[in-house]
Parts: structure tokens; C-alpha cells; sequence
């Protein structure tokens, strides 16, 4: 955990993602990368320089999922957490019926999330994403838009004058997944019926299958990533 929770600093301070006075709230899916961010944010808040308080966000998508596990989590690490209705699945899977769901699926949770983080007092919104989700949209950018491009650690959206902080861009998957397992975090598997066939797997699988013919593949296209010589996509000083 502590390996981690330096990386997790790390980009805290390369970034500038929390200030005093921030109020966080963590989108927690039940996946392994939610709650470890979840987890590292509540170390962290012990020792950091800056004063910020902490609650998590459950968004129901009517998937029947249950929650009970990250409730008793939520209490055992003393953070709020705050379980939204909303009729995602309904409007994704039986209204509109897509074939291709996960971006409007992605859209409308975004929404929601942010939109409920606002009216419980919440100036950021922190996301799970790790390393690999950076490498992967990176290239699926190129590979299926033609473009150079990804999601920022910190993007702040005008139109809801809220920050979305992304602390976990600099650890891989495989110590997510490490941790996971060591803690006996309690994962709720995804009840997507889209899960597992998405363009994003076939990327993820590529990743690693590439990773074992060169090695220090993802290390290098994060490098790419904060190259600010070349790319300004993710510029520290900025």
C-alpha cells in the first residue's frame, strides 16, 4: 500500500489536485480500482498538507446490485457515503436499446455523478482511473479517431464549476489488483451486459500482450503522455 500511496502523492503534488478546503467526493463504482482510490484517499488525508473533507457516491444504475459490503466498508473507514437512484439501465438498455452502449452509458453516469457530487457541497470528483486506463485511451484515440489524445488528471468543467481529479494516473493495474486481493477488498462484480466486449478490452488485452514483447511499453507511452516538449496533454506546469 505504500508503494502505491506514493504514486498516488506524487501525482497529488504534480498536479495540484487537492487544495485546502477541498471537499471530495469519490465515485465508487464497487470495482477493485474505486475502492482502492477510495482506500489511498483516506491515508492520505491522514498525513496531507492540505486540509480537504471526503465522501463517496454510489451511483444505482438499476442493475440490482448490492451494496452492502462498501456500505460496511464506508462505516468501518468512516467516510460518508451517499447511494444515488438513477434509471441509467433503463434508459441505455430498454429505452434507447443500444448496440454499442458504453458511451452513452459512460455520459450519463458523468452526469449523474458530478451533478449529485454538486448538491452535496463537493467542489472535486475524484475518479479510479489508473495508468492503463490513460495508456489505453490514448491509443484508442489514435487507433479508432485518428487523434493524439486523452482524459487530464485535473479538468475542471465550467459549466458546473466543479474538478475532476484522476490521483491514480501514475499506478498500474497490476498492483491495483495486488492490493485488491492482499486487502480482500469487497468487489462487486460489473452487472454490465456489456462487460468484458467493449473496444476498451480489446485495447486493455492488447496493451498487455505488447507489454510482454516490449518491455516498458506502458511506462514509455506515459512518458509520451507528460512529454510537454512534444504533446500538451498532460502539462504539470499548466
Amino acid at each position: 500500500m505504500q508503494k502505491i500511496l506514493s504514486k498516488f502523492r506524487k501525482a497529488v503534488n504534480d498536479f495540484k489536485l487537492i487544495e485546502n478546503g477541498d471537499k471530495i467526493a469519490v465515485g465508487l463504482s464497487g470495482g477493485k480500482d474505486s475502492i482502492t482510490l477510495l482506500h489511498l484517499f483516506k491515508k492520505y488525508q491522514r498525513f496531507s498538507p492540505e486540509s480537504f473533507d471526503l465522501i463517496a457516491i454510489i451511483l444505482d444504475t438499476g442493475m440490482e446490485s448490492d451494496f452492502t459490503k462498501l456500505k460496511e466498508m464506508c462505516t468501518e473507514i468512516e467516510v460518508p457515503l451517499y447511494i444515488i437512484q438513477t434509471h441509467i439501465k433503463e434508459i441505455v438498455f430498454d429505452i434507447r436499446k443500444e448496440k454499442n452502449p458504453c458511451s452513452l452509458c459512460a455520459k450519463l453516469r458523468r452526469g449523474s455523478l458530478n451533478d449529485n457530487a454538486k448538491k452535496l457541497g463537493c467542489n472535486k470528483v475524484a475518479l479510479g482511473h489508473h495508468k492503463n486506463d490513460a495508456i489505453e485511451t490514448l491509443l484508442m484515440s489514435m487507433f479508432y479517431e485518428g487523434r493524439i489524445n486523452c482524459f487530464s488528471p485535473l479538468t475542471y468543467l465550467s459549466r458546473m464549476d466543479i474538478h475532476v481529479i484522476r490521483p491514480m494516473v501514475y499506478i498500474d493495474e497490476l498492483e491495483i489488483k495486488n492490493i485488491a486481493k492482499k486487502h480482500n477488498f469487497p468487489i462487486i462484480n460489473n452487472p454490465c451486459p456489456a462487460n468484458g466486449f467493449t473496444k476498451r478490452e480489446y485495447i486493455k488485452n492488447l496493451t498487455y500482450s505488447l507489454e510482454n514483447e516490449i518491455p516498458g511499453l506502458k511506462d514509455n507511452l506515459l512518458k509520451a503522455l507528460t512529454n510537454t516538449k512534444q504533446l500538451k496533454i498532460w502539462n504539470k506546469n499548466d
